[in-house]
């Protein structure tokens, strides 16, 4: 089994984030997949729609694989080029899914944190499930940042209030906060996504493929109209001994003593 499987079912596509046991958590390999998929999105006729959803019902995407972090500042990179090298990296990714021509699904069960809510974001439709939550807890976590591209998504569905209250109390949203924000569009019970799901996609598969494919391309270049640099913020918080400190703790799972340095 592939840690991310893509199939085809007539015209839809689907992205299956499939690693469970770690709660989907994304590798640099499942990046570069779905890249991929992305672009047999775009390059094949057949292909209306693309579904991204994770394995297991647990999560969705429960943010990157944090052991990866480890060996940050360990090479010819210090940590904070590293941090910036990161996020540059999700960021290519993000914008491509974002950038996709056919209308994009978000399908949520359980948890979509971190990078796996910047994902969601990214896509043009959300649909979840009741117990799923959403947020970037990285503020009691890890201790870095985003880039300004993230933030960006953020605010952009979200508003900046109900962005940096998420943010700064490190809280996640239920599936009914996030469907209130406009965040989601759909919430149904625990164990119903695959039939919402279903119909959903057969709404999608009815309408015009041209004017779904403008409405969602000038969404995404309205967010990205007037977008600021923002490597100075990722240099000094992925440089920092917290952030060290934030990774060491959270795959030892102990405790950590933020310093502000």
């Amino acid at each position: 089994m592939s840690e991310l499987e893509i199939g085809q079912d007539g015209g839809v596509l689907t992205v299956l984030f499939n690693r469970p046991e770690a709660r989907n958590a994304m590798t640099f390999a499942m990046y570069e997949g779905l890249e991929e998929a992305c672009a047999r999105a775009d390059d094949d006729e057949s292909v209306r729609v693309l579904v991204l959803r994770g394995a297991g019902g647990r999560a969705f995407v429960a943010g990157t694989d944090i052991a990866q972090f480890l060996d940050f500042g360990r090479g010819e990179l210090t940590s904070g080029e590293d941090g910036i090298a990161y996020e540059a990296r999700i960021e290519r990714v993000v914008n491509r899914l974002e950038d996709v021509t056919v209308p994009t699904v978000a399908a949520v069960e359980g948890a979509c944190v971190g990078g796996g809510l910047a994902l969601a974001a990214a896509c043009d439709l959300r649909i979840a499930t009741t117990s799923s939550r959403f947020g970037v807890p990285i503020a009691r976590t890890l201790g870095n940042c985003l880039s300004m591209n993230s933030y960006s998504l953020l605010v952009h569905h979200l508003g900046p209030g109900r962005t940096l209250d998420m943010l700064l109390r490190a809280r996640l949203l239920s599936a009914d906060d996030a469907h209130a924000a406009g965040f989601v569009g759909e919430v149904v019970p625990d164990g119903e996504l695959d039939p919402a799901l279903t119909s959903l996609v057969e709404t999608l598969l009815g309408h015009a493929p041209l004017s779904m494919r403008a409405a969602g391309q000038a969404v995404a270049r309205l967010r990205r109209a007037s977008l600021p640099d923002g490597d100075d913020l990722v240099r000094e918080v992925f440089g920092s001994a917290d952030f060290r400190a934030g990774v060491q703790a959270f795959v030892d799972r102990g405790q950590v003593s933020w310093t502000g340095r």
